[in-house]
């Protein structure tokens, strides 16, 4: 889920910055520290939005810097479980499929895909199903649900598994078959009941 979230820190303005308007320094050092950074409690931190500075700072003895108290707002991307996402495959492996959503990527694994056997094939770019003869391949857009998420430390990048194997995930034209089914055997439900 993405959302914007308001923090609080304090940033030291080097010397060599002090002829930079304040609002743009500090800026530049929070986009430095926090872009692209993993957080437990917030997820993923996209982009710094915006940043209120307090023009009086303090300095500490045998530092050219000051450090002033900044307010800021930053997107941020938090995978929470059993969410439905929207993504891409931008790989597929031995075991399963990467899919891009949002910031990251998630884990689909093979067992994840459907109720079908699976054959992964890395070279072409494809899983494939024996029965129903359904594919899947890089580029291609997928609805998932988020079943597990772990986000470490910001030295690591976390991981997210996802699953297709519920009704209306999936592929988006299996989603489609699937609602057309599900429209035709409302239709021949409605007109039993009236026959009877």
């Amino acid at each position: 889920m993405f959302s914007i979230s308001t923090l609080l820190d304090v940033v030291r303005i080097p010397p060599g910055l002090f002829s930079t308007p304040i609002k743009k320094a500090a800026m530049n050092i929070l986009k430095d520290k926090y872009e692209s950074m993993i957080n437990a409690e917030l997820g993923y931190i996209i982009m710094i939005l915006d940043a209120k500075v307090e023009e009086l700072g303090k300095m500490i003895a045998g530092d050219g810097g000051t450090f002033h108290k900044v307010t800021f707002e930053a997107l941020t991307f938090y995978p929470k479980l059993q969410e439905i996402v929207q993504g891409e495959i931008v790989d597929i492996t031995d075991f399963g499929a990467f899919v891009r959503i949002g910031p990251t990527d998630a884990l689909l694994h093979l067992s994840q895909v459907m109720d079908d056997y699976l054959k992964s094939d890395v070279k072409s770019g494809m899983i494939l199903a024996n029965q129903s003869g359904r594919t899947l391949k890089v580029g291609s857009t997928i609805r998932a649900r988020i079943t597990a998420v772990s986000l470490g430390k910001a030295s690591t990048m976390g991981k997210i598994g996802i699953t297709c194997r519920q009704p209306f995930l999936g592929a988006d034209d299996w989603i489609q078959e699937e609602i057309k089914k599900s429209i035709a055997g409302t239709t021949d439900s409605k007109s039993k009941v009236e026959a009877s």
